[in-house]
């Protein structure tokens, strides 16, 4: 009888754990370790709020009121207990084995989408070519074209999704991995099937889009040849302008010999003569000229003064004496001094060539005027210096005013007095219709109202040189006290 009680009430319990399995398994009863006691002990104290509170009077639904046991060691089980076909430890096993293969396949997939990747990359981009006519520069501008094509990438979604399903980390969990690998399976298909697919397009497009250039291309010729003869024709005119361009002079260097700046020797000597204390007192006297120097006299050297005529006088005696000292080095010049042309043209009874005609004789002059190369001749109108010269190295009569002044009377006067000159000295007759009559424009100008006569002077110097003017206002300092050093010393350097 007690056998058969202790059966029943086994029996009993088989029933209830049953029941329990299946309607309120626990959600950690995957655990191998986890088996249930033969009578689970019931706490009040650890209930969980979360748990609905059932008002059914069964077993099942007293017992679900219960949070499930939780020990801190494994429970052993005193009676044997029937593990189903389905229970826990058959799950267990075919949970991981398809674990496994799960991760098996998603290596697989992992390394069948790289190479697709890795394929892709080698493909060319596709782009579309777009012919576009304008017929309005057609109408106006024919040797320009009237097409003109357009080269537009195409970027394809397929790609574009690819790259960024590339990019996204694979990360399978155990409840969504088998969903993601047959996803994943779908995407390497289609990306197989769009590279085979993208090369039967791109070679078809290739063919297309070459058909297409080699009309364009024949429609094109003979206005490649039209443009081709118009570029030769304009390439021709080109050539013509250049060949009527006058040449580009070299430039000339600066020599430095004319801008040698003074010892603190000479900046001493110039500054004593400048003083006061000088002013009745003969400084130099050149003998060949018959020039005395005071000192009130070589103050118009001083900045802001007007030049008088026995400075410049001697400065003219110094630069020929300068030639004479070295012919090689300097053009053969004649300086007459600032009275010659007051005398061949006086106000009173104009031009008059024999008040002049004794100033040049070759007895004199110790050569003859008509072997100089260039005649300088100081023009003084009332408060103002230019300078006029006979240039028979070039065959011209030059005029020269800082203040870019024109005065033909000058220019005519001396044409007649060097052909008259020259008949008087040589006897013979020159024609001088050939000779150009400039008014020089290229030249230093003046700043202010009292360097005209320093001006002057630096015309001379650099013309007997053989240079160019290069020099400007801004070097009349310089020359002021140059001069002043040279005339002190009756030497021109």
């Amino acid at each position: 009888m007690g056998a058969l009680a202790s059966d029943r009430k086994r029996g009993g319990d088989e029933y209830f754990n049953s029941l329990f399995s299946q309607q309120n398994k626990a959600p950690h009863s995957n655990s191998l370790d986890f088996q249930l006691p033969k009578k689970p002990r019931f706490s009040s104290v650890n209930q969980s709020p979360e748990k609905p509170v059932l008002s059914s009077n069964n077993t099942v639904s007293r017992i679900s009121r219960y949070p499930e046991a939780k020990g801190p060691y494994p429970k052993h089980v005193h009676a044997p207990v029937r593990h189903h076909k389905f229970g826990l430890l058959a799950a267990n096993h075919n949970q991981d084995s398809v674990k496994r293969h799960v991760r098996s396949l998603s290596r697989r997939f992992s390394e069948v989408e790289g190479q697709a990747f890795d394929a892709s990359r080698y493909l060319q981009k596709e782009k579309e070519v777009i012919f576009v006519e304008d017929e309005e520069e057609k109408e106006k501008e024919v040797a320009l074209g009237d097409f003109s094509v357009e080269e537009v990438e195409v970027i394809e979604n397929e790609k574009k999704n690819n790259v960024e399903e590339k990019e996204r980390p694979v990360q399978p969990s155990s409840s969504s991995v088998v969903t993601e690998l047959n996803n994943g399976s779908l995407r390497v298909e289609h990306e197989l099937d769009m590279l085979l697919l993208n090369q039967v397009v791109s070679t078809d497009y290739d063919l297309e889009t070459y058909k297409k250039m080699l009309e364009i291309a024949e429609r094109r010729t003979p206005k490649l040849k039209d443009l081709e003869f118009q570029i030769e024709l304009n390439e021709k005119r080109r050539a013509g302008l250049q060949a009527l361009r006058p040449e580009k002079k070299p430039e000339e260097v600066i020599p430095r010999e004319p801008f040698t700046p003074l010892t603190e020797e000479e900046m001493a000597e110039v500054s004593r003569a400048f003083s006061a204390k000088n002013g009745r007192k003969i400084l130099v006297s050149h003998e060949n000229s018959s020039i005395d120097i005071r000192g009130e006299v070589l103050q118009c050297l001083k900045p802001r003064t007007w030049l008088n005529d026995e400075v410049i006088n001697l400065y003219l005696e110094l630069l020929k004496e300068r030639e004479n000292r070295e012919p090689k080095k300097y053009l053969k010049c004649h300086f007459f001094n600032t009275f010659f042309y007051k005398k061949l043209v006086s106000p009173e009874s104009g031009y008059n060539y024999r008040a002049v005609k004794r100033w040049t004789s070759q007895r004199k002059l110790g050569y003859c005027l008509f072997d100089c190369e260039k005649i300088f001749v100081p023009i003084h109108k009332d408060i103002h210096w230019c300078l006029a010269v006979i240039n028979k190295k070039d065959q011209k009569f030059q005029y020269l005013d800082s203040l870019k002044g024109r005065d033909a009377r000058v220019l005519n006067a001396l044409a007649k007095y060097f052909v008259e000159e020259v008949k008087d000295k040589s006897g013979k007759d020159i024609d001088i219709s050939s000779w150009e009559r400039e008014y020089v424009e290229d030249l230093p100008a003046q700043e202010n109202g009292f360097d005209c006569g320093m001006f002057m002077l630096k015309y001379m110097d650099f013309y007997s040189r053989g240079l160019s003017l290069c020099f400007n206002q801004e070097h009349m300092p310089y020359f002021r006290l140059r001069t002043a050093k040279e005339i002190l010393r009756l030497r021109a350097d």
